[in-house]
Formats: C-alpha cells, sequence, structure tokens
C-alpha cells in the first residue's frame, strides 16, 4: 500500500511524549510494553490495514507497540506502520534479541540513522549465557552511541533499568559518520526535506515518502549503497563485541534442526496438528463448548433472559424477538459470543502464544512454505489453515500474520470455501462414517480438489505477487508461562470487544429476516436449484438457509431427511464448500472490508452449488 498518507499519533493518544517500541519479531516487546503502561489501554486497526497497535500510557508519555519487523521502510503493512510510528516518536526503545545480534544490529543501525533520541534494549541474555555467547557491552554501547540495557524481560530482569533510563536517551552514531560519498548526499537532500529521518528515506527509496515530495526531482536513488555500507558497520561492530564458544554443544539447536529437515520435521508436524486437534478441535470446541454453550447459556441463562422478557414487554412482539427470540441479540448473540466463541478464543490464543514463545511457530512455516507457494501463500498462512479445522471465524483473525493483502484474500476465501470448523466437522463425520469408503473418497477428494483449484485460480487473477517467507527462527525454548496466559488474556479481551458488537448486529439482521419473512422467501427461492441441480429433496433447502447462520446447523439439518448414500455426499460437498456462517461472515467484513467479503460470499455460493451440480451429473 504506497499512499502519502502517515498516522497522527496525536490523535492516536493524547500525551506530551511519545515512546515507540521497536524490533525484530518475537523479541518480546510486549512484555516491555505491558511493564511501562501496567496495562492494555487501547488496541486499535491501524487505518488500512488489518494490523493491531497497542497504547498506553507510562506517566505523561505515550507508548507504542510496534509490529515486528527487520526495517522501516514501506515494504509491507508491518514495515509501513511501524515506519509512521518511528519518525513520529520523540524517543525510540530498540528491543534487541541478544542471541542474535548480527540479525537485529541491522535494525538498531537504521533507527540510529533516523537521527531519533534511543536506547537499546539488549534482552534474551539468559539465551547468550545458555549459548555460550559473550557480549563487550562497554564496546557496544561505544560503538553504536547510545545506552545499552541487558535484559530478560520474560524473568524480569533488567526492566526497571529501561524504565529509569528512557531520559537518558540520546541519538547514535549514524553511517554517514563512516561514509564520506554518502555523508554529502545525505547533506544536500536534507536541506530539501522536513527532517533528518525523511531525507533518509528518501535516499532508500521509500515510495511513500518520495509521494510525499512528489515536487523533488532527481532523488539519487542509493538504497543499495545504504544498506550494503549499514551491513558492513554492522558487520564491524558484531566483530568487536561477540565472543563465541564453538565447542558449545546446545540440545535446543539439535531439536530446532530436526524441525525443519522434512524426514523428522513432517512426523513431528503431525504429531502436533493431532494434538492442535484434540485441544482446540475436541477439547475447546466439543467438551469446554458444550458445557458453556450447551448447559451455562442455553440451558440456564436464555430460558432466564426469556421469561424476564415476557413478564415485561412480552416476547411474542417483535422487540421480544429481537431482544429475546431464536437470534435475539440478547439471547444468541449473547451465547455466540460469550458461550461459543470466548472458549474457541482463549483457546487458540493461548496454543498460538506457546508456539510463538516456544519458537516453533516459525519452523511450521519454513516446512510448508514450498507448498503453498502453489496457490500465492507463503508458508505463514499454514497457521490460519490450521486453525480453521477449529473455528473458521478465528481463523480468520490470524490472516492478519500474512504479509500482503493478496495473500489474506486469498486465504480468507479458501478458509470460508473449503475448511469445515470443528463443529460442523463433528456433523460431518457422523454422516458420512455411515457410507461406503467410495462416497468418503468422492467427498474427500472433492473437497481438496476446489481447495486446490481456486487457490490456484485467485493467484493467477489477483493482482500483485505474493510476498517471499521473510521470518526469524528464534532458538526453541520453554515458553514462559506467564507471559503466555498474560498475551492471551490480552487477546481474548482485545476480540470480545471488537467482535461483541458486530455479532449483535448480525443476530438483529437475521430477526428481521425472520420477521419479514425474507428468510422462507429465499428457502422457497433455493428449491429449483436444490431439486433440479443438486438432484435433491426440497427440504435440504431449509439445511442451506440454515448453514448460513452457523454451519453446523445447516449440516445436522440434513439428519432430519431421508437421503440417499450419493444425495448425502451431494448435501455434505455442497454445504462443505457453502458460504461462511453469520460469525465468520461478520469477521470477514472487519477484516477486509464490505466490499470484499461479499465477493468473498458469493464467491463460496457459486463454487459450492457449481460443484454440487457437477458431482451430481458426473459422478451419481
Amino acid at each position: 500500500m504506497n499512499d502519502c498518507s502517515q498516522i497522527d499519533l496525536d490523535q492516536e493518544l493524547q500525551a506530551d511524549k511519545k515512546i515507540v517500541l521497536a524490533g525484530n519479531p518475537n523479541v518480546g516487546k510486549s512484555i516491555f510494553f505491558n511493564y511501562l503502561t501496567g496495562i492494555y489501554v487501547s488496541v486499535s486497526n491501524y487505518p488500512g490495514t488489518t494490523l493491531d497497535i497497542s497504547s498506553g500510557k507510562m506517566g505523561d508519555a505515550a507508548v507504542f507497540d510496534t509490529p515486528g519487523v527487520y526495517g522501516v521502510g514501506s515494504i509491507n503493512d508491518e514495515e509501513r506502520v511501524a515506519r509512521d510510528f518511528i519518525m513520529s516518536a520523540d524517543i525510540i526503545i530498540n528491543v534487541v534479541d541478544a542471541s542474535h545480534l548480527e540479525r537485529d544490529l541491522f535494525l538498531t543501525q537504521q533507527l540510529i540513522d533516523l537521527n531519533k533520541k534511543m536506547i537499546v534494549a539488549l534482552n534474551m541474555m539468559d539465551e547468550v549465557k545458555k549459548n555460550n555467547i559473550t557480549i563487550d557491552l562497554e564496546a557496544l554501547e561505544k560503538e553504536l552511541g547510545v545506552l545499552v540495557i541487558p535484559t530478560t524481560a520474560a524473568k524480569n530482569r533488567g526492566l526497571d533499568q529501561v524504565k529509569n533510563s528512557i531520559e537518558k536517551a540520546v541519538c547514535g552514531n549514524d553511517i554517514f559518520e563512516f561514509n564520506s560519498e554518502l555523508k554529502i548526499e545525505f547533506e544536500k537532500i536534507k536541506s530539501k526535506s522536513k527532517n533528518e529521518a525523511e531525507a533518509l528515506m528518501l535516499l532508500e527509496e521509500d515510495e511513500n515518502i518520495r509521494c510525499r515530495y512528489s515536487e523533488l526531482k532527481d532523488i539519487p536513488d542509493l538504497r543499495e549503497e545504504i544498506y550494503t555500507a549499514r551491513r558492513r558497520r554492522v558487520d564491524e561492530i558484531t566483530a568487536k563485541v561477540l565472543t563465541y564458544d564453538q565447542n558449545s554443544s546446545q540440545v535446543a539447536r539439535k531439536i530446532g534442526s530436526y524441525m525443519l529437515k522434512p524426514v523428522t520435521a513432517i512426523p513431528m508436524l503431525l504429531v502436533l496438528l493431532y494434538l492442535m486437534y484434540q485441544f482446540i478441535g475436541v477439547f475447546v470446541a466439543q467438551t469446554v463448548v458444550e458445557f458453556t454453550e450447551g448447559y451455562l447459556f442455553a440451558g440456564l441463562y436464555e430460558p432466564f433472559m426469556r421469561n424476564l422478557i415476557a413478564n415485561s414487554i412480552g416476547f411474542e412482539n417483535f422487540f421480544g424477538q429481537l431482544l429475546a427470540g431464536e437470534y435475539g441479540i440478547l439471547t444468541m448473540a449473547v451465547t455466540y459470543i460469550f458461550g461459543l466463541l470466548l472458549p474457541l478464543v482463549a483457546g487458540f490464543y493461548l496454543l498460538l502464544s506457546i508456539l510463538e514463545d516456544s519458537g516453533y511457530l516459525p519452523r511450521i512455516a519454513v516446512l510448508m512454505d514450498r507448498l503453498l507457494q502453489k496457490i500465492g501463500l507463503n508458508g505463514r498462512a499454514i497457521i490460519p489453515m490450521l486453525l480453521g479445522f477449529g473455528c473458521v471465524t478465528m481463523a480468520t483473525i490470524t490472516t492478519r500474520l500474512l504479509g500482503t493483502k493478496r495473500e489474506r484474500i486469498i486465504a480468507i476465501f479458501l478458509l470460508g470455501l473449503a475448511i469445515p470448523c470443528s463443529a460442523q466437522l463433528g456433523v460431518i463425520a457422523g454422516l458420512i462414517s455411515q457410507l461406503d469408503v467410495f462416497y468418503i473418497l468422492v467427498y474427500v477428494l472433492t473437497i481438496f480438489a476446489v481447495y486446490v483449484l481456486a487457490g490456484t485460480f485467485l493467484n493467477k487473477v489477483l493482482p500483485g505477487e505474493s510476498s517471499d517467507l521473510l521470518i526469524d527462527l528464534p532458538p526453541i525454548r520453554l515458553p514462559d508461562l506467564k507471559n503466555v496466559f498474560n498475551k492471551t488474556y490480552q487477546q481474548t479481551i482485545a476480540f470480545v470487544k471488537e467482535a461483541g458488537p458486530i455479532f449483535v448486529l448480525g443476530a438483529a439482521l437475521i430477526t428481521v429476516m425472520q420477521k419479514t419473512g425474507l428468510l422462507a422467501l429465499i428457502t422457497r427461492f433455493a428449491e429449483p436449484i436444490t431439486v433440479n441441480w443438486l438432484g435433491l429433496p426440497a427440504a435440504t433447502a431449509t439445511a442451506f438457509v440454515m448453514g448460513i447462520i452457523r454451519r453446523d446447523f445447516g449440516a445436522a439439518g440434513l439428519t432430519a431427511i431421508a437421503l440417499t448414500p450419493a444425495e448425502v455426499t451431494i448435501s455434505l460437498i455442497t454445504l462443505t464448500l457453502f458460504v461462511p456462517c453469520i460469525a465468520a461472515m461478520m469477521i470477514m467484513v472487519k477484516e477486509r472490508n464490505f466490499k470484499e467479503a461479499v465477493y468473498i460470499w458469493f464467491g463460496s455460493w457459486i463454487t459450492a452449488f457449481v460443484t454440487g451440480g457437477i458431482v451430481n451429473l458426473f459422478i451419481f
């Protein structure tokens, strides 16, 4: 997204001073943010992206936690967002993984080159000790020209020193001090730009910044030269300050390497997939949700609420139905949010936090990258695809992990089209397990073929290119449980705050459709397609309409209809490929926009009925 816009931090959070946390992915910035602010004050969506920005207060200062990046620029949404916050900051706290100093100092040097006051939090010093690495902190401070503070954030070491040293932040030694040729060009462009930071980004060929200076002509393209000089400077620094014990043997390193070799990595991944399904798809989606949704809300809360509404404003009138009817905003919406989605959301974020903190998540992405490239995605997309088998709604949110709008559209479409959620899977398994192997193979191979063909088609027709997999491989380590539970809690609360109003709106819309007879009209309208094209009984039209509201409702509706094995197979194929449920649809609107969500919705609808009809005509 290369436009001329830039965020106004004054509108994000009123404060006299802006402190921005910056660093590579998985370096522990969120722990620093929580320590400095005490609590997540605000989690807002950055305009034009699906990236959440956490902001909070520390005294009179505003603190912002930016996305993890390897550089500042306009290559992807993460870099663009980080750039805008960093360039508007008064002080930068650069969180660095001390065990990957050669990699992380490249961003550190770029931040210094932007002429911003900053301090370096040299995090994960426990990993440095485990790997027998020695860092000369005094020499590192001298080379960078800024304060360097050793920390182990996960164990609450050094955080107080970082907080107490913020006022000591200074500008460091930029690369232009060590390269006379680049310094001449920098001084020329600096006189024509607003500040030194924008002058640097102009020389680095940042399209967004250059858009703001369209009146300037003949700006030299020095990105490669600057990057080379920066890389050389970082190599010089690390050569002076780093000492390795080459004889150290680390179990974690060996485990990490096994996770990347196909012979050992694939069996490990299969075991993980099974455990993920057992946790999210069985324990949470069935056992926990059966208690929360079935007993607490549907069994206790909803009857209480219906009685309360019936005894106050009446239950049979429109407002009674709107509040506490079958799709009421105080019944179904509340049950969906707190009985169904809250356990799934919490379970998902708990699992994701464990995978992130352990260092295994990036390795899964690397392992699956080559296969997913065939359908326009990179290895990161394996995460939402796997989680889609637990809950497509939650998986849709995780497409934020992907680097480009193009990839997010492909992933969201495939999730809504060909990935059945755990609730729907349970009903499907119950129906299809009664059939012969032939019908089971027809179902499985059809869904797989549609998934591959749809991804390949979108990869060909959507403009642009998918991003390469640029991902850090952090060391394998035991996750810190306090940090895992804290992240799970904060992200779950943020989701409920964001999703709650969407589900209330969806419930109200369905009630209006029901009371106006629009639901019944849609059912009658679908009957010719159901009977003539799909070769199914007319009663299955109702199952399709109910599938819009919730996928497993539609599949469960088939159990009350007498169907032949062929009809069961066609029905399940069509319902699996059918439009996402209302919950997933509402999240699609939020994650993308209304127009794109409608395209995905109708695309799923058309694909489902076309595929079901083809199977009916040519196989059965």
